[in-house]
């Protein structure tokens, strides 16, 4: 196969799922990954390092930030796509996952295996160990290509999704010539990462980005211990040009800001199953939110209610509407300012 190719696996997404409007399937959202992953969820009760463990179940899901944030919106009914890249030698997951989900591939392949990232779940003392292998090693002809399909997906997508890690070996600068790029074509722009990658992608000025608690403290450059400190590091990204920031920060829920409005969301507590994907499924309410014209709290609440709904699953899929809906009554709003 030539490695230039990409599959187009695209069906009709608004008709696997409810509670979708005409504007989740008429606005493309297109997700980039460049380092995906095949999630191999594995339960060990009181797991011990350095001794022979038991396993209870085992579960291998397509991984990787922009794959979730992707799967996410197909099961609420968005027309979405994905690319980044995969490894030839087993990309099937991933193909007939996206046939399944309704998401239209537009991946570029490249030689080898795509990594596996272990997560060790020990239900009886709520711990989450994982294990990341790296990633593909790919050459500027790929990046090449990759920038090839993105042109592509920015005729007819509206709002790109920037996330995760990068493989060893990208320019750093990668995410920030993303973001310049299709600001410029009048794109939306979110941007979910960590890092040097992430630190000059967010002086790109994207729309909006997701970090968690300790990368907001890496991108600013200092602890910030309570919430004034984080307030005054939001403050800081908005007066530099960012639309749009949250700051998830685990069972402490998260802080969303846009123009002069700042919010507190705390979610109810919940039986958590796994924390894989939390995050990506809140960029994925958020993006929803605003598709559907809700105000911030309106995002705010959609996007807590996504990523309450991942803890008590495993793998990137979400319950039902119903179950988002129950979820959003259930939610915290304090407004910080308005």
């Amino acid at each position: 196969m030539d490695n230039r190719e990409t599959m187009d696996t695209e069906t009709s997404a608004d008709t696997r799922a409810t509670g979708a409007s005409d504007a989740d399937a008429t606005v493309r959202v297109a997700t980039v990954t460049l380092n995906p992953a095949i999630d191999q969820t594995i339960s060990i009760p009181n797991f011990a390092a350095g001794q022979v463990n038991r396993v209870e179940w085992e579960q291998a899901d397509p991984g990787g930030k922009g794959v979730n944030v992707a799967a996410f919106l197909a099961d609420f009914g968005c027309a979405v796509s994905v690319t980044g890249f995969l490894g030839t030698d087993n990309i099937e997951i991933f193909r007939n996952f996206f046939a399944e989900k309704g998401i239209a591939d537009r991946f570029v392949t490249v030689p080898g295996r795509t990594r596996a990232n272990v997560k060790i779940l020990d239900t009886p003392s709520k711990r989450i160990t994982d294990i990341n292998l790296p990633g593909l090693a790919f050459s500027a002809e790929n990046l090449t290509w990759l920038r090839g399909a993105i042109d592509t997906l920015s005729i007819d997508h509206d709002w790109f999704v920037l996330s995760g890690s990068t493989p060893s070996g990208t320019p750093e600068t990668v995410y920030a010539d993303l973001v310049a790029d299709l600001r410029g074509r009048g794109k939306k722009v979110v941007l979910d990462a960590s890092g040097p990658a992430f630190a000059q992608g967010v002086a790109a000025l994207p729309h909006a980005i997701k970090p968690n608690l300790e990368e907001l403290e890496e991108l600013v450059g200092r602890k910030l211990p309570d919430e004034a400190a984080i307030l005054t590091a939001i403050e800081e990204l908005i007066d530099r040009g960012i639309g749009c920031v949250v700051v998830s920060m685990g069972a402490d829920g998260a802080i969303f800001a846009e123009g002069t409005t700042r919010l507190a969301v705390r979610p109810p507590a919940v039986i958590v199953r796994s924390t894989v994907g939390a995050g990506d499924a809140m960029v994925a309410g958020f993006i929803l939110g605003k598709l559907r014209g809700l105000d911030l709290e309106g995002c705010a609440k959609l996007a807590t209610a996504f990523s309450l709904g991942t803890l008590t699953t495993v793998g990137p899929h979400l319950p039902p509407p119903e179950t988002i809906e129950k979820s959003i009554g259930e939610i915290d709003v304090r407004v910080i300012a308005r």
